[in-house]
């Protein structure tokens, strides 16, 4: 059946929903505590949904800053033997092996982090990885696509659990911030972007065999 593969509906990217959460802004000097991944898939019928899922409790890198109001604001004690946490570069090679696997069974050529507000992920994720010393990082170095920004398209919303709300897409503010929750609901959220341009007939393109102006 045409149009059903993943590799043809975004030009050879595989999507791959990320969510981080942080000790700050800077993702030089504030670290990552914890971080989710989910992949995508396309079933038989061309419809987009979530396939496999990573995530991991990370310990703060060595002389990172811990900012107060960031700890307060998710509720990560990073000090918790409960976590059972591990390094970043632990994280990240286990991430970046299933984010591999998934791109060469898809037939894709890179992968493409989804976020809401992805700029954020985005950079720590690239700042972790340089700090680690991962070479193989399967990321684009800058493309991302941004459920904030088609949330504001599509739904009139840039904030998750409002974007959630307007989807009729349930969503318990008690676990938001939690990484793993977070990226289950944006993973959620943006094949219900996709699937929603391909239920009104946005996808696949049309076909025209409509000529060009000559005249102009």
């Amino acid at each position: 059946m045409p149009n059903t593969k993943l590799c043809e509906r975004f030009r050879g990217f595989y999507p791959v929903v990320i969510d981080i959460e942080t000790s700050g802004f800077d993702p030089k000097l504030n670290a990552i505590l914890e971080i989710a991944a989910i992949t995508l898939k396309m079933n038989d019928d061309g419809w987009l949904e979530p396939d496999e899922t990573l995530q991991f409790n990370v310990n703060p890198f060595e002389n990172s800053i811990l900012e107060p109001s960031a700890l307060a604001f998710n509720g990560i004690d990073p000090n918790n033997p409960l976590r059972a946490a591990v390094d970043e570069k632990l994280a990240l090679e286990s991430i970046f092996k299933m984010v591999r696997t998934g791109i060469k069974a898809s037939d894709c050529t890179r992968a493409v982090i989804v976020a809401h507000n992805a700029h954020f992920d985005h950079s720590f994720l690239m700042a972790a990885a340089e700090r680690a010393g991962i070479k193989r990082n399967p990321f684009h170095p800058f493309a991302t696509f941004d459920t904030a920004s088609l949330c504001g398209l599509v739904f009139g919303q840039t904030v998750l659990a409002k974007a959630c709300e307007a989807a009729n897409i349930a969503f318990d503010h008690k676990q938001a911030h939690s990484a793993l929750y977070d990226t289950e609901k944006t993973a959620i959220l943006f094949c219900e972007i996709v699937n929603r341009f391909k239920r009104l007939g946005g996808w696949p393109l049309p076909q025209t065999n409509e000529q060009p102006d000559q005249s102009e």
